[in-house]
């Protein structure tokens, strides 16, 4: 096979990721699946673009090492302190689990107990850089699920390394040295006493010289050298980076180290899955073809299986326990570092340890899949749930929809001593705000009878806080048309709602981030040392225009062109009169100075 350069091997990665990865996106199948899909394309056995599979897959470990880095900066010690409970009770209960099912299941296929029990345990580590990843795309990382998920990986970055340690002893072919397990105590005291000590006054250095490279250059070094220590130490290199990251979670670099990483952390992330699914070895899937496969279908069950039946224990939300299973299910980049160890000590008969690495391998790519699966499978499961019987009790008030912004309006009123009938869609929200003394009735505020169960014949006023603009639309005509005198206060989601609800003669309209974005101006103006009445006074003077703009549009909505010069005319005018009281101001305080240089020192005293 023909050598190719580095710049060469790039223009491939970079060529594979922007086409695959976009079209993973656009069927819906995650973004990991779609790096995974283009390694097998462009290695070895696919289109042989790329061959050094290893080096490749050692150099995009560092881009878990940069994750595990920026995870930490978003846990201070004492965060992680309080985790200890969840990382060591329920990882210690995950890998046992397990490591159990897998370890028989392997034993049951012909492996020795010695093979089986390592195997096991190497399978029964997830992989930090899926799972993790895909938490962060469906914003599960801050949920309880998400955190346990999170304890549960830590725990296997460290137990990791003591299972590395044993393939050599379970083999019969090494022994346990002191050494070696003083070399791991010194490199995480020496990660504690840099992160500590160290890191922070070199960074305030480094930010001093005021070039901002330099500092990006200096942070990757920090965790360059990190790695490679903890690595030259046979400890996991990523938790060491995690490590450090914790030790500056309170530091005032925290948000500059994040967004300095940020880019680098997600390309060498999907380089690492580029690598991943370069190696997955296919003439071992030729040669074997049901094996494989049983044994992917095999490790995924039982895996899952275990993970969802210690999913209770571990205080996983009910919900989402087959969710955690699907997350976690496959086995992780770990597993890669143990086989091949094992191999090394002759650990597997024949050709076990390439067939267990293509089975990680397969079943690492099968997580997106089981994850796409899982959701469909909910969505079916989810029963229809008819609107609820609204028990109209003559309040005057009717809310349709109850999210962040109906609920602010909902708690005035309720605290005002005004009675409301609440409507909203979305089961889970009404669950939850149940929980905190809130009577929602859930159903679809469009439907005209619901809107009779609700009273609406009887109310003063109807405020509608849809988040769905269509919708809101939809309601608002329909009310428009059944109960005319029914008052109207509706939310605005943009301009273009605002003008599609006054085309339909609603007058009392809010934009939902309007008032709150001119607020913030003001305090802009005053802390650049604009007096805060003439703040205010500016702020006024905006928001009367900008309504009155949007008025004069609305006879010309059809009409883009008129549209557009009518906004810039209204621009310009906003400048021009701003330009008018500042000169006018100007003149004001001109003539206030002149009339006191002009009066006499008598005239001054009296």
């Amino acid at each position: 096979m023909r050598e190719h350069g580095l710049l060469f091997d790039t223009m491939v990665y970079l060529a594979a990721a922007v086409v695959c990865v976009p079209l993973a996106a656009r069927l819906r199948l995650g973004s990991v699946l779609g790096y995974l899909v283009a390694g097998c394309v462009i290695g070895p056995f696919g289109l042989r673009l790329v061959a050094d599979v290893q080096s490749t897959l050692h150099f995009a470990e560092f881009g878990v090492v940069l994750m595990l880095f920026l995870i930490g900066l978003e846990l201070d010690p004492a965060r992680l302190w309080q985790m200890r409970g969840a990382v060591f009770g329920g990882g210690s209960l995950q890998m046992a689990a397990s490591g159990l099912v897998l370890a028989l299941g392997l034993r049951a296929v012909g492996l020795s107990w010695t093979a089986a029990i390592v195997a096991g345990l190497s399978i029964a580590l997830s992989s930090t850089a899926i799972a993790i990843q895909t938490m962060r795309e469906r914003g599960l990382l801050t949920t309880p699920m998400g955190r346990t998920a999170f304890a549960v990986l830590l725990f296997q970055d460290v137990a990791a390394i003591p299972l590395i340690a044993l393939v050599p002893l379970l083999a019969g072919g090494g022994r346990l040295e002191v050494l070696g397990v003083a070399k791991v105590l010194a490199a995480v005291l020496a990660v504690i006493v840099i992160g500590r000590y160290l890191t922070a006054p070199i960074l305030r250095v480094m930010a001093r010289t005021g070039l901002r490279e330099v500092f990006t250059a200096f942070a990757l070094l920090l965790i360059v050298a990190i790695a490679q220590l903890m690595h030259a130490a046979g400890v996991s290199m990523a938790l060491g980076a995690f490590l450090a990251g914790v030790l500056l979670a309170s530091s005032e670099f925290r948000h500059a180290l994040e967004t300095d990483i940020e880019p680098f952390k997600g390309l060498l992330m999907g380089l690492f899955f580029i690598a991943v699914g370069m190696s997955i070895d296919f003439s071992l899937l030729r040669a074997s073809p049901l094996l494989v496969v049983s044994l992917v279908a095999s490790v995924l069950a039982l895996k899952g299986a275990a993970l969802a039946l210690i999913s209770s224990k571990l205080e996983v939300p009910t919900p989402q326990r087959w969710l955690f299973a699907a997350l976690l299910s496959q086995g992780g980049e770990f597993a890669f570092v143990v086989f091949g160890v094992a191999g090394q000590a002759r650990l597997m008969p024949g050709r076990w340890d390439g067939i267990l690495t293509l089975v990680v391998a397969l079943s690492m790519a099968c997580t997106p899949l089981l994850l796409l699966l899982h959701d469909r499978l909910m969505r079916r499961a989810v029963p229809h749930r008819d609107a609820d019987v609204i028990e109209h009790d003559g309040a005057p008030v009717i809310i349709a929809g109850f999210g962040r912004f109906g609920q602010i309006v909902g708690r005035l009123l309720f605290a005002s001593g005004i009675r409301a009938t609440v409507l909203d869609h979305d089961p889970d929200q009404i669950a939850l705000l149940e929980k905190f003394g809130f009577r929602v009735f859930y159903g679809d505020a469009t439907r005209t009878d619901l809107l009779h169960s609700a009273g609406i014949e009887h109310a003063r006023l109807l405020v509608v806080a849809i988040d769905d603009q269509a919708a809101s639309l939809r309601l608002i005509t329909e009310v428009r048309e059944h109960y005319p005198e029914v008052r109207i206060v509706a939310r605005a989601r943009n301009v273009g709602h605002y003008l599609a609800l006054r085309q339909l003669g609603i007058d009392l309209i809010e934009r939902e981030t309007f008032e709150s974005s001119l607020r913030a101006g003001r305090r802009a103006l005053e802390v650049l040392g604009v007096h805060p009445y003439e703040a205010r006074e500016a702020a006024d003077r905006f928001r009367a225009h900008n309504v009155r703009s949007l008025e004069e549009l609305l006879p010309f909505l059809a009409d883009e062109s008129r549209r557009l010069s009518m906004a810039r005319a209204a621009r310009e005018q906003l400048e021009a009169q701003f330009a008018r009281d500042r000169e006018a101001r100007d003149r004001e305080v001109a003539s206030w100075t002149e009339d006191e240089a002009d009066r006499t020192p008598d005239a001054r005293a009296e």
